[in-house]
């Protein structure tokens, strides 16, 4: 087993959910395959206006080949394992790469290694990609769990042993926990989706900073982790606390079009329009990368919404 970056544009042909699969030719064959049971960090090269930065990661579950595109593959993702980064890691920082192995004697950028869409990982590359993406609190997100200490140390399991990044390679074990630990991934979640709905509710238009400086928007999934849903901005949502607890209650749901579905099981559907936006159109993220995903809101309108 082995770490590895993928490249992943999200104006690319190929046939990527990140969250579910990654595809490639049959070029990067070995280099993948060298990564089943293993994490791989995902990584947006800037094409397309792209941010040029290190965006997730997840671990790889299997390669099996696309029976629709000959000499093609894909790279079957480990179901609730993949992690947005709290923070986009850049190329570089102060003009070190994170990625060593990219980088020749005289300081330059390996320009034949950077273009390749899979490319090996050392391990203490990736746990500096992590250190750097998964911070240790974001002060404007809404504190839900306090597991992290003053001292900028994880606590995982009933133990809580603390733990930090720069072990990582000498704790393996311990690392496999963090990264998988739901403390984390929430944290991680509301991040992201904060930051891709700008702290706005979708369903309400309301954007409440608190005294703390901390939004009181919530974090959403919309296909539940229980049912495999994954942590990806695209299963997310930021609702305000009461439309939250609707809209995981089947009393509230959202179309594809992103218009807003009032169940016929509110008793008083005079005050709920009170509350949501006047014209019930969802006030979504601009950027189409981020908006849910047509699969995962049709789950909730099936399993979860109250017709």
């Amino acid at each position: 087993m082995t770490k590895a970056v993928f490249i992943h544009n999200p104006s690319s042909n190929y046939d990527d959910d990140p969250a579910r699969h990654y595809h490639f030719p049959k070029l990067y064959y070995d280099r993948a395959k060298s990564t089943v049971g293993d994490w791989i960090v995902y990584y947006e090269s800037g094409k397309n206006r792209g941010l040029k930065s290190y965006k997730a990661i997840a671990k790889v579950q299997r390669i099996r080949p696309d029976e629709s595109r000959e000499g093609h593959y894909y790279a079957d993702i480990v179901p609730n394992s993949f992690l947005p980064m709290e923070r986009n890691v850049p190329f570089k920082l102060n003009d070190t790469l994170f990625e060593t192995r990219l980088s020749i004697p005289d300081g330059r950028v390996n320009g034949g290694h950077a273009i390749a869409a899979v490319r090996i990982l050392p391990d203490a590359d990736f746990a500096r990609i992590i250190e750097y993406g998964l911070p240790d609190e974001q002060q404007d997100l809404p504190r839900v769990d306090d597991y992290l200490t003053k001292n900028h140390q994880y606590e995982v399991g009933e133990t809580q042993s603390p733990f930090e990044f720069g072990e990582a390679i000498k704790r393996p074990q311990v690392f496999e926990e963090i990264l998988m630990h739901r403390k984390v991934r929430d944290r991680a979640f509301r991040s992201v989706v904060l930051r891709a709905y700008n702290k706005t509710c979708a369903f309400t238009g309301f954007n409440f900073i608190n005294g703390g400086g901390r939004a009181e928007v919530q974090a959403a999934h919309i296909k539940p982790v229980e049912h495999d849903g994954p942590d990806s901005v695209n299963n997310g949502l930021a609702l305000s606390g009461t439309a939250h607890w609707m809209f995981d209650r089947g009393l509230l749901s959202l179309a594809d079009d992103g218009e807003i579905l009032v169940s016929r099981h509110i008793n008083n559907v005079d005050e709920v329009n009170r509350v949501i936006v006047s014209d019930r159109q969802a006030r979504l993220p601009p950027e189409l990368k981020y908006r849910p995903h047509p699969d995962y809101l049709n789950w909730h309108r099936e399993n979860c919404f109250k017709r």
